[in-house]
């Protein structure tokens, strides 16, 4: 099987083609133009394109099918080279805005969202993907690949920076090494130039991972998938939480370190009748204490076979402004994607029935 070109990093593919100087052409084909084939990548010798074709491919993904959304956000199956197949979503955070005289205020502002595995281990009570099960991690090419279909498909200009976040399928901090290689292959200037300052890492709360991750100062952003205030509540929603407390994660983001003008977000999905009272408003006050925090309160999207519900409208308003008045940054975060497969998973699962067979 051929090597991913994406998997490896400026540095090093200088070491695997000569002369060296070449490896920053490569990257500026792959980054900036979009290649799909070593052919297009005219100012290389044809031999060197030949060899480069018959040890790497470009197109580790393969586009299965597209879903769009009248909010502007749109959703990707893509299909791996062993049939697995993953999801990204491209969120559209502020649309284009112009000045009286028609000149552009401000371009389009996009978040995308990665996977990380294929499947997830950690089996979340309320999430989608973990019905599927774990099938593999994804390598940093397989990352990476996504942002580049995604900027492709979309033509969105190489120089266009966008928000990276690590909170598609999968436990980005259980495939530590990968996600890793793709931050700094992703904040490359010679590449996507996507600084770590806009990418996110999100995770259920590996605690000894998160010191990991710190230990290697990458300037990242971190969040924690929370959800519940309390161990009980949380084992039952996160069966993670065994093996990984809520205390142990508290520690373990205080000593991870934040840029200073950064907070730490606290992802916290509201279950109607099951975290959303106010005695959790309570508890959640009292355990960020001391943290620079940021929580984002999110809508639960529900799907076909759950028992769970979406929240009251007042019922998050309240709790918000529970936090809020207390002096805890606390945001609601807009439901996006709410008209086609919008929770993470159910596109996959939705094409495994074949329910889906084409781009809409």
């Amino acid at each position: 099987m051929k090597k991913i070109l994406q998997d490896y990093t400026k540095e090093e593919l200088a070491t695997m083609v000569k002369p060296s100087f070449r490896a920053k052409q490569i990257i500026n084909w792959t980054y900036h133009k979009y290649a799909l084939s070593f052919d297009e990548m005219k100012n290389l010798p044809k031999n060197m394109r030949e060899e480069l074709d018959k040890e790497f491919t470009l197109t580790p993904l393969k586009t299965l099918m597209v879903q769009d959304s009248k909010d502007g956000s749109r959703k990707y199956l893509f299909e791996l080279h062993d049939g697995h197949t993953v999801e990204v979503v491209l969120l559209l955070m502020r649309d284009k805005q112009f000045h009286e005289d028609g000149t552009i205020k401000h371009q389009k502002r996009y978040t995308v969202c990665v996977s990380s595995q294929v499947g997830c281990k950690v089996g979340c009570a309320f999430c989608l993907t973990a019905k599927g099960g774990f099938m593999r991690n994804l390598t940093a090419g397989e990352i990476v690949s996504q942002l580049l279909m995604v900027k492709k498909d979309n033509d969105i200009d190489a120089n266009r920076r966008v928000n990276i976040v690590y909170m598609g399928m999968g436990e980005p901090l259980d495939n530590l090494d990968n996600v890793v290689q793709a931050i700094k292959i992703f904040s490359d200037p010679d590449g996507l130039a996507i600084a770590t300052h806009r990418q996110t890492v999100s995770t259920s709360g590996l605690s000894s991972k998160i010191k990991k991750l710190g230990d290697m100062d990458l300037g990242i952003n971190l969040a924690i998938s929370l959800h519940a205030v309390d161990d009980e509540l949380r084992e039952t929603l996160m069966p993670i939480n065994k093996a990984y407390n809520i205390k142990s994660i508290i520690d373990a983001v205080k000593k991870f370190p934040i840029n200073a003008r950064k907070r730490v977000m606290f992802e916290y999905l509201v279950i109607k009748d099951v975290n959303d009272q106010m005695e959790s408003a309570k508890k959640l006050l009292k355990l960020l204490n001391g943290i620079k925090a940021k929580v984002n309160l999110i809508y639960f999207n529900p799907y076909g076979g759950t028992e769970f519900k979406r929240p009251h409208q007042e019922d998050m308003f309240r709790f918000q402004e529970y936090l809020t008045k207390r002096g805890l940054h606390c945001t609601i975060r807009e439901s996006k994607g709410l008209d086609i497969s919008a929770a993470c998973g159910q596109l996959r699962e939705q094409e495994k029935d074949g329910e889906l067979n084409a781009r809409n």
